[in-house]
């Protein structure tokens, strides 16, 4: 099912980096099972967006271990970790930081000082952003785009690698602020934090309701995570794993050449140009923990759903009828060919390409 030819674009990628990039998967996978139950899917990618310099949306309902999941992932990583609470009385320099005068004791002047906000580590969870005005909400944003701040005149670059998890409640709707659609898709991910099944809730019942410690050790530094960021990016690609991506982003687009007819049918905002990106980075990232020297068509596919489901805006007619955007997803992976030559081969492609 999977093509992964290797590719004459990019560098050879280094074997040995390439090594401890899947022994730091393993370690960090252990350190995290000795406080969380299940949730493997969850901690994949969380990791796939982390070495690819992304940044997450996790939905679930409370109760599942968000925080606990992502706190004990920047001790296993030796990593700052800050949680920011967003409510409705948030205000942007709560989160970024704000200039206070003070008094010099040593000329008796007075001088101004930055006070650093909880946006100032390593790594950021968001609890709840869609509790925030938008203005709060957009000042985490252009942090996470521009990785910096701006108070005043004044840019302060954040710690690098800078990592943004952001938690949405999916039951609780009265008094939120939803992220709109541009803003949902600075994220690289949205990640679907589900309930455990049967025999993980059961472990979870017997570890929490006992006297237990944990003892997390560091996997990686911050040197150590941005030099496997770096050796993500020069993961070769072959022309058609980025074809095979642009065929599923584009026939999202309703209105386009080649574009299914149960998309034109439900959908009414389809995936912009950085579903593609972070399709072909959430591949290479994926390629390499998996101990792969190469992205296939698998990779993409196993990412699709996370890529993809909040860059599509379904339209009534799919609402009334109970159609997901996962729906609509699995219904395109499922009629997109992996074989190169089928899908260049394929008349509805060749539209698509031609576009």
């Amino acid at each position: 099912m999977s093509t992964a030819s290797q590719s004459s674009h990019g560098g050879p990628t280094d074997s040995a980096a390439i090594r401890k990039l899947g022994e730091a998967r393993e370690k960090i996978v252990t350190q995290l099972g000795q406080v969380i139950v299940g949730q493997q899917n969850v901690i994949e990618e969380l990791l796939i967006s982390l070495f690819s310099r992304g940044h997450c949306l996790l939905e679930g309902v409370p109760g599942l271990a968000k925080t606990l999941m992502i706190s004990t992932l920047s001790r296993s990583l030796n990593l700052t970790f800050s949680r920011i609470q967003f409510t409705p009385d948030l205000m942007p320099a709560d989160i970024t930081g704000t200039e206070i005068i003070e008094e010099n004791r040593s000329t008796g002047g007075r001088e101004r000082r930055f006070l650093e906000g909880p946006l100032f580590s390593h790594i950021i969870l968001a609890d709840e952003i869609n509790r925030t005005p938008p203005k709060t909400q957009a000042a985490l944003l252009e942090a996470m785009q521009e990785r910096q701040v701006t108070v005043g005149r004044v840019r302060h670059p954040l710690a690098d690698p800078f990592f943004v998890l952001a938690t949405q409640n999916p039951i609780e709707q009265e008094g939120t602020y939803p992220l709109p659609e541009a803003q949902q898709d600075r994220f690289m991910f949205k990640v679907f934090v589900k309930y455990p099944n049967f025999q993980e809730e059961f472990e979870i019942a017997r570890r929490t309701t006992a006297v237990m410690s944990d003892n997390v050790q560091p996997v990686l530094t911050a040197e150590e995570i941005i030099e496997l960021q770096q050796v993500v990016r020069e993961v070769p690609v072959t022309d058609h794993v980025i074809r095979y991506a642009l065929s599923l982003v584009r026939q999202t687009r309703v209105g386009n050449a080649g574009v299914p007819d149960f998309v034109e049918d439900m959908v009414s905002w389809g995936a912009g140009p950085r579903a593609v990106q972070f399709l072909i980075l959430g591949g290479k990232a994926r390629a390499l923990l998996h101990g792969r020297t190469h992205v296939s068509t698998d990779d993409i596919q196993a990412l699709a759903k996370p890529v993809l489901r909040h860059r599509m805006v379904v339209n009534f007619a799919a609402e009334s009828e109970g159609v997901s955007q996962d729906q609509i997803v699995d219904r395109l992976l499922s009629i997109t060919p992996t074989k190169e030559d089928e899908l260049t081969r394929d008349a509805r492609f060749q539209k698509i390409f031609a576009s």
